[in-house]
């Protein structure tokens, strides 16, 4: 009995995660304080980020909300931060939060049609590098006018729709009930091969879709939310945005879609597999016997998703609203017109987004504590002493290097925050200024596609549903960005040397 009790809370403790991972969290909790006591806050707040990095890195084989939660309390129970501290953090992002909550909820509701015009895409073109090219400038032109978290959202909700199309097929399952996944094991040995081919085409294909929302997400003032805030800041409207960030922006564009293609040219760091016949037929299959059943009260469904799409293009390119808010005008008019008005129905459409946004904000204590103990501030000191281009060069670079391992959007914010406030005390020029913030927004977007925990969009990436399924890890993420990460990083940064 004695013994029995311990081996049921270990056994509960994390759920099905491996026992070492289990031992390592217990470790990092008793770390934390001792080294927050002996240390110092500075310290164990680095420590805390390292930490909470490694849950993010484990993400396949415990969701971070648990462990990085655990961590999260304890750095508010230790004093690294404070529960107002975290709040006004939350109360800061809330248009994050909507816009996961009701945007990824919206999206859920146009997957039909999201399929229905992919799959034509997919089974059209042949090539697969012409097909990874459009998935690339696909996403950056879409993250142009929308938020890259938007078009996640899309291109994750398409590739579950192909995977599961395949997989049911491919364990005989074709009526099976829509919802749930269906087990390997279910799975007869003559196409798993597929199965995992299959798993590696969408996997390219998703990386090159998520690294396009980097592209254009740093073209356009609405491309990401530091953008905003740095156009907001510097007094740019949208054409202006464009033009003053257009000389780092566009070369990385190009360069970027010419490394998509070289990449599916050259089958490195995972690219360049194809779609195998036996799975082009099953969805060729798919497609004409949807096709064939499907009725007029479907065929309406899809024009009303579509009409919703454009709707939503529309109001989020000229932000009509705030994001969030559109997103659950969206949700409203595909349910209210095509007749999905049960709630059990609509509640599932919020299951893919409240475990992330619970992570988002459990990130915000994180992001907290560096707040708090102002771990960045030996970079931005240091980078203010420089001067003239030396000085717009490094900003770059230390933007770039902290939106790499930290969230790229409270980055922005701390650094476009400190050249203002040189600008206003006459430190620095107008002109030095225009320049500051454009190596802000350019390092802040660029490098960021390096590791998952920079950009949101590759967060919610690493911990959808998705990823599991198509095997697509933390290591997995920052191995396939690398390329993207080397060829960006070095083309934003000669550009910032020569072109500004």
């Amino acid at each position: 009995m004695n013994t029995a009790i311990p081996r049921a809370l270990g056994a509960n403790f994390l759920g099905h995660a491996p026992d070492w991972y289990k031992l390592t969290i217990v470790g990092f909790l008793i770390l934390n304080p001792i080294v927050a006591l002996t240390a110092g806050p500075f310290v164990a707040g680095w420590l805390l980020v390292i930490e909470f990095i490694f849950t993010l890195a484990m993400a396949l084989k415990c969701y971070p909300l648990q462990p990085g939660g655990l961590l999260a309390i304890e750095a508010v129970v230790i004093g690294l931060t404070s529960a107002d501290a975290v709040y006004r953090e939350t109360e800061h992002n809330f248009p994050v939060i909507l816009l996961l909550i009701f945007i990824v909820a919206g999206i859920w509701f146009l997957r039909d049609m999201l399929l229905y015009v992919f799959c034509r895409i997919l089974l059209g073109v042949r090539s697969k590098r012409l097909l990874a090219l459009l998935f690339c400038g696909a996403a950056a032109f879409l993250s142009a006018f929308l938020d890259a978290l938007t078009v996640t959202a899309m291109v994750i909700a398409v590739a579950e729709g192909f995977y599961r199309i395949y997989q049911r097929v491919a364990s005989g399952q074709r009526d099976a009930v829509s919802s749930g996944w269906i087990d390997d094991g279910s799975v007869p040995e003559l196409h798993r091969q597929d199965l995992d081919q299959f798993r590696a085409f969408l996997r390219s294909l998703v990386m090159h879709a998520a690294v396009g929302t980097a592209l254009g997400g740093v073209c356009t003032l609405v491309g990401e939310p530091q953008n905003l805030l740095i156009g907001k800041e510097a007094g740019w409207q949208f054409t202006e945005f464009f033009l003053r960030v257009a000389p780092v922006s566009l070369p990385v564009l190009m360069v970027g879609l010419t490394t998509c293609f070289l990449l599916e040219s050259t089958r490195w760091f995972g690219y360049g597999t194809e779609l195998s016949p036996a799975v082009r037929e099953v969805l060729q299959e798919h497609q004409h016997q949807t096709d064939k059943a499907r009725t007029l009260g479907a065929r309406c469904a899809l024009v009303v998703q579509a009409l919703a799409a454009c709707l939503l293009i529309v109001a989020l390119g000229f932000h009509l609203a705030e994001v969030g808010l559109i997103g659950l005008l969206i949700i409203v008019l595909a349910t209210a017109l095509n007749g999905v008005v049960e709630e059990q129905r609509l509640g599932q459409a919020f299951e893919a987004a409240l475990p992330f946004t619970a992570l988002l904000v459990v990130f915000f204590v994180i992001v907290a504590v560096i707040q708090d103990q102002a771990l960045f501030s030996p970079f931005t000191d240091w980078v203010l002493t420089l001067e003239g281009r030396v000085q717009v060069l490094m900003y770059f670079v230390a933007a770039g290097v902290l939106s790499a391992i930290s969230d790229n959007v409270f980055v922005g914010t701390v650094y476009i925050t400190q050249a203002k406030n040189a600008l206003l005390a006459g430190a620095i020029s107008r002109e030095q200024f225009n320049l500051l913030a454009v190596a802000i927004n350019t390092g802040t977007n660029i490098t960021s596609v390096a590791t998952p925990n920079g950009q949101a969009a590759f967060l919610f990436l690493l911990t959808s549903a998705l990823a599991p399924l198509i095997r697509l890890s933390y290591g997995g993420m920052v191995w396939m960005a690398l390329p993207y990460t080397v060829t960006m990083t070095t083309t934003a940064l000669l550009a910032v040397m020569f072109l500004l």
